[in-house]
């Protein structure tokens, strides 16, 4: 079932299609991906035949089941809008997007394509109201088996880190970066002492492969890195200035998490729009950065990118700044697309 279901309970029951009612013993929950595993005392069972969500199509019909608002039960039946569907703060799941109705109670049910296979599990919906809108996300059953697996062995997911904060690359960062075609994903930070650091990742990389597979979006790298797990050996290929990098990683375990931002980059039709000073001696000690400048006031198109007062501007398309007259040689240089590294809240 899903985490969110068996979230914060202190009993579980399990109620069967022939009413039979059995307390569930929860064997892990893994919140990362909203899986949870039950388990209960019973034999003899009836059971479904789990499928292969990968060689699930986009426009193949698929049907849910479950209880939305306590209609125990319920079916409803509709197609694969979109496969790998990524969600905001949801950077493990590549989710199944169904227009099957599905509404509160249908959690944790499963999807079953036309053969009788579970190829998901009904999670949530895509509401401005709160009721259902014809966007419906399930958990690929290739997902929640893994997690299941890891679970029953370990009671608990473990899962792969190397210890960057990236962001998406939309056509004008490719264009600043000089890549071919907006795809991949943008470091803008790398934690000291992580396995990225080691293998030489540097801010303002961007990552375009891990091992074989291809990163055209940067919400495909958290799950690639997570999936392969603690101590596995890959290569990561990187574009630093316009060349191709190929560097050896071990991945490393995950513990915290870290936020991965994406804004919009400003653009330079004239002025940039920002009034900075360098940090004062007291900001270097504090923030244990040498250099940088501190945004005071902001308008034009630094404004409109989203960037703030109190900023700390640190480089300009990868080059770092020391003072506005640096910042002004550099900006001069430019063409009309820039990417400004920044420092907000300490990230």
């Amino acid at each position: 079932t899903n985490a969110h279901v068996v979230d914060g309970a202190t009993e579980v029951t399990v109620k069967l299609t022939d009413k039979r009612d059995f307390k569930a013993k929860v064997v892990g929950v893994d919140k990362r991906t909203d899986v949870a595993l039950l388990k209960i005392d019973a034999t003899g069972l009836p059971f479904v035949k789990t499928g292969d969500a990968e060689r699930s199509k986009v426009g193949e019909w698929v049907v849910a089941m479950g209880s939305p608002f306590g209609f125990e039960n319920t079916v409803t039946a509709g197609i694969i809008s979109a496969k790998a569907r990524r969600l905001p703060d949801e950077n493990y799941v590549p989710f199944i997007q169904t227009d099957v109705a599905i509404n509160p109670g249908n959690s944790g049910g499963p999807l079953f394509n036309l053969r009788g296979e579970v190829v998901g599990i009904n999670s949530q919906i895509f509401s401005q109201t709160g009721g259902y809108q014809g966007l419906s996300f399930a958990i690929p059953i290739n997902v929640a088996g893994n997690v299941q697996q890891q679970l029953l062995k370990h009671g608990k997911v473990t899962r792969g880190r190397i210890g960057v904060t990236i962001q998406d690359v939309n056509q004008a960062l490719a264009d600043s970066f000089g890549l071919k075609a907006p795809q991949g994903a943008l470091v803008s930070e790398v934690e000291k002492g992580s396995p990225a650091e080691r293998a030489g990742v540097q801010a303002g990389d961007v990552i375009v492969k891990l091992g074989d597979k291809v990163i055209a979006h940067s919400g495909d790298l958290p799950a690639l890195v997570a999936e392969l797990g603690p101590g596995a050996k890959t290569t990561l290929e990187v574009i630093r200035s316009g060349t191709a990098k190929s560097l050896p990683l071990t991945i490393g375990e995950m513990k915290a998490e870290k936020t991965a931002v994406s804004e919009q980059p400003a653009s330079q039709p004239g002025k940039l729009g920002l009034a900075v000073r360098p940090l004062s001696q007291a900001e270097r000690n504090q923030t244990g950065i040498d250099g940088g400048l501190v945004v005071e006031e902001v308008s034009g198109p630094a404004a409109k990118a989203g960037i703030q007062p109190g900023d700390v501007v640190l480089a300009l398309n990868g080059k770092p700044v020391r003072s506005p007259s640096e910042l002004r040689k550099l900006l001069d240089a430019t063409g009309k697309h820039i990417a400004l590294l920044i420092l907000r809240d300490s990230a």
